[in-house]
């Protein structure tokens, strides 16, 4: 089989709209139909949502069926599955869990979350403590995770777990596929700054997971991992967004429409903040082009760094130049939203969501070391907990 271009592609997009008119077609239908013509992320596998095509043929497919009008999938209502969950399992998952998975993950007909932080293992994942014990064909799971973005909503979850704490840190933990069905799971709300629940805490309490749910090798959890944290990190850095999309949008919006806010000084922080913006913006275009070679790298980390930077200073900005307007915030209703919004709402809730940028997805402390180790080849910081048993550090 030859590699579509992008001929090939239109032609079989256009294929589709003739089989499947957006307008008498059920939304969920043309999105099926879409992954089984191999157009959902063209660069995957054929017959699982692919064709072999180099990733970077897909805003092609993209633009036609907007243009079209065809339904997406509501990417921000599912980008843990998307963002996370689908690379790591096409990377380490069987025939059989690729084909289980995939298709409804990219529908929208399964969410998922991530079961990866503990109260005592954040900015230091490779701590966690929640244990797996393996019984026949089942591993028994007990523990709690936190900051469980979409947990109120998702049907799966992707899990890290302690599986021998005999082993050093890194090489002692198993990645599982939670059901959050499971009897056992259970989920409570984490009122936010905001005053929405977006994130949860979950309680696991003697959940059992089938050893066929497990992706990687016993121990080697911590490998499957960092391919899911890098993921992580280039979904919420280096997504892709139109000029003047992002934080920076509203900020611009509100200065040309209000000359009565002007100063010299906010000005001048403006225009530094909207050249940041974009070239960050641009550095996310080319960091997407790099993937088609392969995985993410640690080029992701800076691309989650300066997003985090930027959303705090342009959030900053925009609640001071509002002046009094600034400090109103219309609604502290707790509420458990069905996707993560950085931008929505007003400045107020702009301004307090972007407090968390620096901790999600990895805190920029930790990215700060990655990028100064992987990227620059500075030298790794001292550890002494490199060759010690689990069990045996302080805790």
């Amino acid at each position: 089989m030859t590699t579509p271009d992008a001929d090939e592609l239109r032609r079989r997009t256009q294929d589709l709209l003739a089989a499947h008119p957006p307008a008498a077609t059920d939304r969920t239908d043309f999105l099926k139909a879409r992954f089984d013509a191999g157009l959902a992320w063209v660069h995957y596998p054929a017959g699982l949502g692919g064709l072999d095509a180099p990733r970077s043929l897909q805003p092609v497919v993209d633009a036609a069926l907007a243009a079209a009008g065809a339904p997406d999938n509501d990417p921000r209502r599912i980008g843990i599955g998307l963002g996370m969950a689908a690379p790591t399992i096409l990377g380490y998952g069987t025939d059989e869990q690729k084909r289980r998975f995939l298709r409804p993950l990219w529908v929208g007909e399964e969410v998922w979350c991530q079961l990866f932080s503990e109260p005592g293992a954040g900015s230091d994942l490779a701590a966690l403590g929640t244990r797996a014990v393996r019984d026949d064909e089942d591993w028994v799971v007990d523990g709690q995770k936190v900051w469980t973005s979409s947990a109120h909503l998702a049907r799966w979850a992707i899990l890290i777990a302690r599986t021998d704490p005999d082993q050093p840190k890194h090489r002692g933990i198993s990645y599982f596929i939670c059901d959050m069905t499971d009897p056992g799971v259970e989920v409570r709300p984490l009122r936010q700054i905001t005053g929405e629940a977006e994130f949860n805490e979950v309680f696991l309490t003697g959940v059992r997971i089938p050893d066929s749910r497990r992706l990687g090798p016993v121990g080697e959890g911590w490998k499957v991992a960092r391919t899911t944290l890098m993921n992580e990190r280039v979904s919420i850095g280096g997504a892709r967004i139109p000029r003047e999309g992002g934080m920076i949008g509203p900020v611009a919006r509100t200065w040309r429409a209000r000359p009565e806010l002007r100063t010299h000084d906010l000005h001048q922080r403006l225009l530094t903040l909207w050249v940041e913006a974009e070239v960050a913006r641009l550095t996310g275009t080319r960091l997407r082009q790099q993937l088609v070679a392969g995985q993410p790298g640690p080029e992701g980390s800076g691309m989650k760094l300066a997003f985090a930077r930027l959303n705090q200073e342009i959030s900053g900005l925009e609640v001071e130049l509002l002046g009094q307007e600034g400090l109103l915030y219309s609604d502290w209703t707790m509420r458990r939203p069905e996707l993560v919004d950085f931008t929505g709402r007003d400045a107020g809730y702009r301004y307090l969501r972007s407090k968390g940028n620096s901790i999600e997805g990895g805190t920029s402390e930790v990215l700060l070391n990655i990028v100064a180790e992987r990227v620059l080849g500075l030298p790794v910081e001292p550890r002494n907990d490199k060759d010690v048993a689990w069990k045996d550090l302080a805790r």
